[in-house]
């Protein structure tokens, strides 16, 4: 698919005056990186960079396009300039983790450099697959880590802001962790297990004239029957349309009995709404009692991590949980805040060219950027995420006992030893095309189970998580001192 207008105008506008003042073409360097974790949690999972590598590759200004961006900005004149947007391929260079990887605040997710006025004008479209795409992986994740290993399954789609988030979402629950989506279509374009049985609807279109709670029952059996006769060997069936305990569930047992004379065993039951702590157990002990152990319980009814694992907490019998609006919205916290900042730029002096490493200076800590061109090292011992290290490009890994010093809070430090250190960013894109395979969902759950495996499991706790221990190489740490330093004179100057 192709957004070559999936930009904020401001870019266009800036590309613009870069190519005035005739630095357009100087090398830059772009960081993306988020500053604090949603929903209070210490990490992200770093997804969407499929839809990037694509998003990229298909970067092109037609000249519907140019015709447009005429129209809107008329005060641009120079047929150069549009000229330039015609010609427009990315041919600079992008860095990132494998999909799927967990990826801490402050570290770069990408980096991209490139021409100047290029990657400016890639900075909606990338912050827009990755915020996304992340944050849905994230809220699963939580999700499915407070589902203690019983399956969670999407089902989204209705209440997503817009059809891309859903089928993208989708996607991103998957890599996340769920086992399996509703969503048809993303289950087409990106071979997600798919599934779904019945709604409500389908109890209630046999209901035909019902006057009483006893005919409500039988038209509800009606319903069950009708259905098992289609999808006899499938038959998974709503409980709570009128009465889990006097009609649903009785029911369901009674269709359960002849589906298993003709040879077949039911999927289970679902309930959507009412104590879902209190009917499992009924439906529990009902359908042991009537012979059917194995039959399931599936939960939906506006389901978060902290219902699931608060259900779970009181025992609830419950064997898988279907989770909608609160994953593919990301309800408790619905924006990841990544952003794109420039951290060098080619420039020239005493009539040579270097990247001079500018920062961004605030009065709030958090948006002050690092300079430079960055990689980030992983530090593993025994298997064991122990720290992160973010380091200069060009700096080696690093080796010996490495004293660890958290970088907003001096007085947090250890000292680290015998650990593997694994380079995360990794060029994927370079000279306009990609260098890496299409990432499946499955290479890229396969890439987050083994990231989250790494972590401890008070890194990976829903309430008062550890936090991670991410630290600045030395040559990183002076070097953004000297610039704030450098900085704090021009000021006082």
């Amino acid at each position: 698919m192709s957004f070559p207008l999936l930009f904020d105008f401001y870019e266009l506008t800036m590309a613009y005056g870069y190519f005035r003042a005739g630095i357009h073409e100087r090398t830059a360097v772009f960081d993306l990186f988020y500053r604090k974790g949603p929903f209070e949690h210490p990490y992200v999972l770093f997804v969407g960079l499929e839809g990037v590598l694509q998003g990229i590759e298909n970067f092109r200004f037609g000249e519907d396009e140019i015709r447009y961006l005429q129209s809107v900005a008329p005060q641009i004149r120079d047929e150069q300039f549009w000229d330039l947007l015609r010609r427009f391929r990315f041919h600079g260079t992008i860095y990132a983790p494998e999909e799927g990887t967990v990826m801490f605040p402050r570290e770069p997710m990408l980096r991209v450099e490139g021409k100047l006025f290029e990657v400016q004008l890639l900075e909606t479209m990338l912050l827009t697959y990755v915020n996304h795409q992340s944050l849905i992986a994230t809220a699963a994740h939580r999700m499915v880590e407070a589902a203690a290993g019983k399956p969670v399954i999407e089902m989204g789609a209705r209440r997503a802001q817009g059809v891309d988030a859903a089928i993208d979402g989708a996607r991103a629950a998957y890599i996340g962790g769920v086992s399996k989506t509703a969503t048809t279509e993303a289950g087409r374009r990106f071979g997600i297990p798919i599934t779904g049985t019945m709604a409500h609807s389908f109890v209630l279109a046999f209901h035909r004239d019902v006057q009483s709670p006893d005919q409500a029952k039988e038209a509800e059996l009606e319903a069950f029957t009708a259905y098992a006769e289609a999808f006899p060997d499938q038959c998974l069936l709503v409980v709570d349309t009128t009465d889990v305990e006097r009609s649903g569930l009785p029911n369901a047992i009674a269709v359960f009995r002849k589906l298993r004379e003709k040879g077949y065993e039911p999927i289970g039951v679902r309930i959507d709404s009412g104590d879902l702590a209190y009917l499992s157990r009924v439906c529990r002990k009902a359908l042991d009692e009537a012979g059917f152990p194995g039959a399931q319980i599936i939960a939906s009814s506006d389901l978060d991590e902290f219902v699931i694992r608060d259900l779970l907490a009181q025992g609830a019998p419950i064997d898988a949980f279907g989770v909608g609006t609160n994953l593919i919205t990301a309800r408790s916290d619905p924006a990841l805040g990544g952003v794109y900042k420039l951290a060098a730029i080619e420039w020239e002096e005493n009539g040579e060219r270097h990247l001079s490493t500018p920062i961004k200076l605030s009065e709030n800590p958090t948006k002050v950027t690092l300079p430079g061109r960055k990689n980030v090292v992983r530090l593993l011992k025994d298997g064991q995420f122990v720290g992160d290290l973010i380091i200069l490009e060009d700096e080696e890994d690093p080796k010996g006992p490495l004293r660890m010093i958290h970088p907003e809070y001096r007085w947090k430090q250890k000292v680290v030893t015998d650990y593997e250190a694994i380079r995360l960013l990794r060029p994927v894109y370079r000279d306009g095309r990609r260098l890496i395979d299409k990432i499946t969902p499955d290479t890229a759950r396969q890439t987050a189970a083994q990231s989250l495996a790494q972590l401890s499991p008070e890194h990976r706790r829903l309430h008062m998580p550890h936090e991670p221990h991410v630290d600045l190489s030395d040559a990183l740490y002076e070097r953004w001192m000297a610039e704030i330093h450098r900085r704090r004179m021009e000021k006082v100057q």
